[in-house]
Order: structure tokens, then sequence, then C-alpha cells
């Protein structure tokens, strides 16, 4: 049974976690007794008088979820993802990555191959057994290598989360990109969510990234869409920003980078399906660095730190408040 819209009157446990950079609160409710509308989602987001993220993570077992009770004889948690604003989403893949490093550090899994429900879909993140993960977990970084085929074995050995992320599905409309009077054709790739990817020379061309850019036909992404700009920086290593719907832009985005490499991938005639080999893209963030790998059967690996920088306990008295208030904006910047 879903959870009826009230506050909590004992205090709430939550934790704050990031992936490159990518933040989240993270609230552990696995029989899903508390109810989260999207207004306190909101609040709780807030960088200014929440705990601040670019989305939530509710800790749910698939069970206990209406969303996710179909999968849940083959994955015991549900990631119930929310965007800033409150609004739902089908996946997250940094989210993706620090779920699976929450529900380790709870002692819920251990290490090895962890199937985590999504909107999207059941996704498979693989925890390394390395001792290597407890170094990463604290500092986020998977460090840089000038041989690209190194990279993702890299992630791996110094604790990163690899997460397989499923096929892309590539639509093919034709969508274009606009910002400040420049125009740019458009990948369009869906990770489970919507994606237009867009290949610039400079990243400074995105603009501010406030506002969501401007994509046009607006009716092939009827719920919104992310946007990539991506920049080359060397053979199969390009940089990126985006903006994510109902967040603005992140310091990082997992499905995004997914998206990017797929793109890149087709542009550069390495399509893993034509080529019969497996292809490795290095894409740097601002929040720094995913690793990841296209195979030729489609499925796509991510592999990037997780790491749970604190926890404590939501004041009863201030989610009373936040249930109560229903403000006509936010801002979350």
């Amino acid at each position: 049974m879903d959870p009826v819209s009230t506050s909590p009157t004992t205090p709430v446990a939550f934790l704050k976690g990031h992936g490159t950079e990518n933040d989240f609160v993270i609230v552990p409710d696995p029989d899903n007794a508390i109810d989260l509308p999207p207004h306190v989602v909101a609040a709780l987001c807030d960088r200014r008088a929440g705990i601040g993220g670019d989305g939530l993570l509710h800790v749910v077992r698939s069970a206990a979820h209406s969303e996710a009770r179909a999968m849940a004889g083959e994955a015991e948690w549900f990631m119930d993802y929310r965007n800033a604003d409150g609004s739902v989403a089908e996946m997250c893949g940094n989210g993706v990555r620090v779920f699976a490093r929450y529900l380790q550090r709870a002692g819920h899994v251990t290490a090895g191959d962890l199937p985590v429900a999504t909107r999207g879909g059941v996704k498979w993140a693989h925890l390394p057994k390395s001792a290597a993960s407890a170094a990463s977990a604290t500092s986020g970084t998977i460090p840089a290598s000038t041989d690209d085929s190194a990279d993702s074995a890299a992630g791996a050995e110094d604790g990163g989360i690899t997460v397989r992320m499923g096929r892309a599905v590539l639509p093919a409309d034709a969508v274009t990109v606009a910002v400040g009077g420049r125009e740019w054709p458009a990948r369009n790739v869906n990770m489970g969510n919507p994606h237009a990817v867009a290949f610039v020379e400079e990243l400074a061309h995105a603009g501010d990234l406030f506002s969501e850019p401007p994509v046009s036909p607006a009716s092939v992404y009827p719920d919104g869409v992310n946007v990539e700009f991506v920049v080359d920086r060397g053979p199969r290593h390009v940089a990126m920003r985006v903006h994510e719907r109902g967040s603005g832009e992140t310091r990082s985005c997992g499905t995004g980078a997914c998206a990017v490499a797929v793109a890149a991938a087709r542009r550069d005639g390495t399509d893993p399906a034509v080529t019969g080999a497996p292809v490795t893209y290095t894409v740097d963030l601002p929040g720094g660095r995913l690793v990841i790998t296209e195979h030729p059967d489609g499925e796509i690996e991510m592999t990037g730190p997780a790491v749970i920088v604190a926890e404590g306990h939501i004041d009863p008295a201030w989610l009373e408040t936040a249930f109560a208030t229903r403000p006509e904006a936010r801002s979350n910047g």
C-alpha cells in the first residue's frame, strides 16, 4: 500500500551523497511509509532553505511500491528518483551508483552485482571488492589515464561503481538545439529518459543554462528533455555540459554521459553494432570523469565514483512546515 500524504511525526533519516558532484538527498524508507509529494521534495532539495541537491533518492523495497512490484522478483530495491523540482524521473545514472553505495554502506548488500529497479527498468550495478573502494567513496575520484583502453579498468580498480545501463534507443526524429542566436543539429538518444546531444565548438556556447535550451520540434519531447552540449578533447575523449529537465544545469549526468558516448560513436564511425568491437569514451563533466563503454550487443556500461558525505535526521517541525507550504516557485540555484 502506498503512503498517504501526511507529515511524519518522528525524525526522518537522510543521507547526502554525490556521483561526480551530481548530488542527492537520500531518504531510506524500505517499507514505503514516508510520503514525499513534489513540493516536499522541492523543499528538501532547496540549497538555501533545505538540505540541497540535484535530486532525491527515495530508497524503497520494490515489493512495497506500486510502480516497482512487477520488478520485485528480479530486484529487491527500487530507486524512486525525483528531480529537484519534485517531478518524477525514469532514471538517473549517477543516482544509481550513489543508491548502490548507500545500500552497501547500510549493510543491505555486499560487493558484487546488484540489480536496482528503476522506472526505466532494472539496472545492474557492480560494487567492487577492492580495498580501494573506501578511498574512492570518500574522495570521489576516478584517476585520469592517457590510455583509453585502461580507463574502464582503472575506474573499477579504484572503487568506482560500474552500472549496466541497458541499450540506447535512437529515434529517427531530427531535432535542433538553439542558444543565443546559435543553432545546432542534435542527436535524439533515449537512455530510459530523453536526451538531445549537440556537438559544439566551445562549451561556453551553451550559455548560462539557467533555463532549458529551446529544442525543436518540441513535439518530439512531450515530457521535456535533457540537453547535452559536447566538445572534443581527444580521440574517444569528450567534455560536456548538461541542462537536466526539472533541475537546471548540473555538475554531472550519468545517462547524459551515456547518451553523449552513443552519439559520439555514431558520429565517429565507431558504432559497435557495425564494427563488432566495443568502444570506450572518456567523458569529462564539470564535476568529474565518467567512463562509458558500449558493446556490440548494445549494452552500455558506465563507471564512476559514488560518495556518501553526510547523514542525519530531518527535523519533524521543519518537515511539517514543508508539508504545509506550497510555494509558487522555488529556486535551487
